[in-house]
């Protein structure tokens, strides 16, 4: 071909080897790329079950309600006091009642007073009596056994005071002044509280 490349004859050692190669070279064949195995890997949510804890650790985190509190004990109500009634007053002034026991305070501090006169209304009130006597003497100003100056008299205020207070309630009922033949201003008639149980005050 006039102009042209002039098309070369292969010889017959290249055909040789040209068929050699084509025999023995497998085609390439692209490879996809290995999928990972995601699918298997993933688990749906759905498909699991749940896991029972273990009894102790069910009775361990269950939600435990406090109990309430215990409400609070109302206050025992104080007993009034009330006066002698007429009838046992007239009794006691003649003489035809009575008198269960009698204790003398006279010359007695007041601590040891106040002591002596709580250990006799308890005792009077656990023997069941009715009408104790206590003596507190009218008063004077003077000086005492100790050499201690005090007015002689203040037990014959203190007592009352010490007969209205709460601890005393559950035992006394009430007093007034004793009649003049058992004391007259210096001492003092007390009604006793009677034991849970007995018929009447």
């Amino acid at each position: 071909m006039a102009g042209g490349r002039r098309k070369r004859t292969l010889t017959p050692d290249e055909v040789s080897l040209w068929t050699h190669v084509t025999q023995h070279v497998a085609p390439i064949v692209k490879l996809k790329p290995k999928a990972e195995p995601v699918a298997e890997a993933i688990i749906s949510v759905s498909d699991v079950k749940p896991v029972s804890p273990p009894a102790k650790m069910v009775r361990a985190t269950k939600a435990v309600t406090p109990a309430p509190p215990p409400p609070p004990k109302a206050a025992p109500a104080i007993l009034p006091l009330a006066p002698l009634e007429k009838r046992l007053r007239q009794r006691l002034s003649r003489g035809a009642q009575p008198i269960d026991s009698v204790i003398d305070l006279h010359g007695k501090r007041q601590d040891e007073a106040h002591e002596a006169l709580r250990r006799f209304v308890v005792g009077a009130h656990q023997m069941g009596y009715a009408v104790i006597l206590v003596v507190t003497g009218k008063g004077a100003s003077g000086t005492d056994d100790h050499g201690i100056f005090e007015e002689r008299g203040v037990l014959r205020r203190t007592v009352p005071h010490w007969l209205r207070m709460p601890n005393m309630r559950p035992f006394v009922i009430g007093f007034e002044t004793a009649a003049p033949h058992h004391g007259g201003s210096g001492a003092l008639y007390v009604r006793i509280r009677r034991k849970r149980g007995g018929m009447g005050e």
